[in-house]
């Protein structure tokens, strides 16, 4: 056989061999099983009573409302009623105001543990059990203030919008009273007028207690911008003009005008006569404040005033009081802006509770309402510097929010 022959004979045989090694290994390859489905097993664990034991005292917060009792206050703090009569019996709880906010202690049968809470002054009152009563310690808090910028918009009421933005209405109260001589709040706000606030926030233990100081202040009243920084006893414009004015547009801080200045139908003796004041309707009782700083120069009972007092002021200027509930100064005596002189009332003749109000210049009744009223004493040249660099850091803040609220309009 030539070998040429021999040698592809050779090399058919080694293919058909490999070939076949190959067939081979796909024919007895082991064929892979599915996995078996998961299965769920819930299966029942006893569980030892004695390994999850009840707390052995419970930590409670409640605020001491208006017309709550001692005894029952302290029963919703899960204090044990015979307990909580002992306890109400202690001397430091008569230190409770409402809105006052409790933080009680209690053991898991009804017996306390510790209770505290923060007074007026700012000092925290702790009681706890001691022998067969109390033990009670006060101490001054230890308060930290931290500084809150808050802004928000007009659609109601100042305190509508207030509210909206969480802003305390004490700050709200400090904001109608900076812009007051500017800005009546009940007359003068449209719906969209804006307002941003940088204010103080009294803490304990990182928790706000109360709200302070209004440090700065902006309002944009019908397209006009108006400014305030706290510096000293007042408020002033970035520039460092003072924003007090010498008088109030209005010795109530919330109001309306039932009848204004100028011709009306006297509602008790009828036909049209000269109002020479303006009658604000509030409820009997509102505080009454001082227009501006003077001397008590009446104050007692005068014909259809009824109840009045009347402050004079420099640049024989006066201001009256009328048809007060009570009267709350003395004949001689210095007030100051903001002091309260009486209370609304309905003394003298009067259909329903008011403040009559009459300013006076010379003698001669003016409407507070429209004529300009000069401002009060500006700030001391050698003080602009010390107010420059407390104002700079408020008014970037006032930037700042402005910046956000115009981009919140867009």
């Amino acid at each position: 056989m030539p070998v040429s022959v021999a040698l592809r004979r050779t090399a058919a045989i080694v293919g058909l061999l490999a070939l076949s090694s190959v067939v081979a290994a796909f024919a007895f390859a082991p064929r892979e099983e599915p996995a078996p489905a998961a299965r769920l097993v819930v299966e029942a664990l006893e569980i030892d009573a004695q390994e999850v034991a009840s707390p052995a005292s419970y930590v409670r917060e409640e605020q001491f409302q208006r017309g709550d009792t001692l005894a029952g206050f302290l029963g919703r703090l899960g204090i044990d009623a015979m307990e909580a009569s002992r306890l109400a019996r202690t001397r430091a709880l008569q230190a409770l105001r409402p809105g006052s906010q409790v933080h009680a202690e209690v053991l898991a049968e009804g017996k306390l543990k510790h209770l505290s809470f923060l007074t007026g002054r700012d000092t925290l009152v702790t009681v706890a059990p001691q022998g067969e009563g109390y033990r009670a310690a006060e101490e001054q808090a230890p308060l930290e203030t931290r500084v809150v910028m808050r802004a928000s918009t007009i659609r109601s009421s100042l305190f509508a919008a207030s509210d909206a933005a969480g802003i305390p209405d004490g700050i709200a109260m400090q904001l109608a009273d900076v812009f007051a001589g500017d800005v009546d709040f009940y007359r003068d706000l449209r719906k969209g007028d804006r307002f941003s606030v940088v204010y103080e926030v009294h803490t304990l233990a990182g928790r706000p207690v109360r709200s302070g100081r209004l440090l700065a202040a902006e309002f944009v009243n019908q397209g006009r911008t108006l400014r305030a920084v706290h510096y000293g006893t007042s408020y002033y414009t970035p520039e460092g003009k003072n924003l007090r004015k010498a008088f109030l547009r209005a010795p109530l801080e919330f109001s309306r005008v039932s009848s204004g200045f100028g011709m009306r139908n006297h509602p008790i003796h009828g036909g049209w006569r000269q109002h020479t004041g303006t009658d604000y309707a509030a409820p009997t009782g509102t505080r009454v404040r001082a227009a501006g700083d003077g001397v008590v120069e009446f104050a007692g009972q005068k014909g259809g005033y009824g109840n009045v007092v009347i402050l004079r002021h420099g640049n024989q200027t006066t201001t009256l009081y009328g048809h007060l509930s009570r009267i709350a100064v003395h004949r001689g005596a210095r007030v100051a802006q903001n002091d309260t002189v009486g209370f609304v009332g309905q003394t003298g003749w009067a259909t329903g509770p008011h403040l009559h109000y009459e300013f006076r210049i010379a003698g001669q009744p003016r409407n507070p309402r429209s004529i300009a009223l000069p401002a009060a004493h500006p700030l001391p040249a050698g003080e602009l510097a010390a107010f420059s660099a407390q104002a700079e850091p408020l008014v970037a803040r006032l930037d700042l929010l402005a910046d956000s609220s115009l981009a919140s309009l867009d």
